[in-house]
């Protein structure tokens, strides 16, 4: 009879404890990573709202000069537009433009900074997938759009003369969240390939100032010339401002065949491939790793 006790082998004895580790390169995270998500998004908004008198305050009260301008030059005598006050309808289009301008602006600054100050790898090192960075950045940049364009409406709600009050609120948050959706992510794309401020600041003042000014912000579509609707059709930023302003004041000033519809879905289809680009830019990391 065998009175030796067993002894086992430390490698068998050990080896339902032992940690496993997964091959190099491959995730730990397989689900979201929501408090990674969060504390991007977290640092983007208290980066923009530690200077909010330079990016809330300010483009709220530029805008509403503008408002104050063109009611005072144009607005008087009883001057009406596709059947509504002529302040009452550049409000609207005036919010969403001060919405798409800072929701460029916002997104423009963030990996463009962290290359020109060498501190990109804060972006890149965390454990976040390209979608998750991507979740993060828009969101802060359609945070700021917000609080702007919440800024304006409470001034122009207090403006004698001019009538803010949403028909449709639906349409409001709907349009107003599309419309700085497509241009964080083309701020993004900006945030990608520039190399230095100018190159931000170029695409500031030859493309997203000449959509805002040309989308129908100050004037009816339905005025121009044919070619002219033509070419402001093609432009999303018409639609943006459309839309949201048809949730101001209950009608638009398109001949197209359901326009709301067709605003919508083609700020969705823009939207879509704006940010398959913006992903594969970052994928790739074209621009941002040696």
């Amino acid at each position: 009879m065998n009175d030796q006790p067993q002894i086992s082998h430390p490698d068998s004895a050990n080896s339902a404890a032992a940690p496993t580790f997964a091959e190099p390169g491959v995730p730990q995270i397989r689900a979201l990573n929501v408090p990674g998500l969060q504390a991007l998004y977290v640092k983007e908004v208290r980066r923009f709202f530690k200077v909010q008198l330079q990016t809330i305050w300010a483009p709220a009260i530029t805008t509403l000069l503008f408002l104050v301008i063109f009611t005072v030059a144009l607005g008087g005598a009883g001057r009406t537009v596709i059947g509504v006050p002529f302040a009452d309808f550049i409000a609207p289009g005036l919010i969403m433009m001060a919405m798409l301008q800072n929701s460029f602006a916002n997104s423009s600054f963030s990996l463009l900074v962290g290359k020109i100050q060498g501190t990109i790898v804060d972006y890149l090192m965390p454990p976040l997938a390209v979608g998750e960075l991507i979740i993060a950045l828009i969101g802060a940049a359609v945070t700021r759009a917000i609080l702007v364009g919440c800024a304006l409406w409470l001034a122009m709600l207090l403006w004698p003369g001019v009538h803010v009050v949403p028909e449709h609120l639906w349409a409001v948050a709907l349009f107003g969240i599309l419309g700085a959706m497509m241009l964080g992510f083309l701020g993004l794309i900006t945030s990608v390939w520039a190399e230095k401020f100018d190159h931000a600041a170029a695409v500031t003042n030859f493309v997203v100032t000449p959509l805002a000014l040309l989308s129908g912000t100050f004037y009816s579509i339905d005025r121009l010339a044919p070619w002219f609707q033509t070419v402001a059709h093609a432009n999303p930023v018409y639609y943006a401002i459309m839309g949201f302003r048809y949730g101001f004041i209950g009608t638009v000033d398109s001949t197209i065949a359901n326009p709301v519809l067709t605003a919508a879905l083609f700020l969705i289809a823009v939207n879509a491939v704006l940010g398959v680009i913006t992903y594969r830019l970052l994928v790739s990391g074209w621009k941002l790793k040696a």
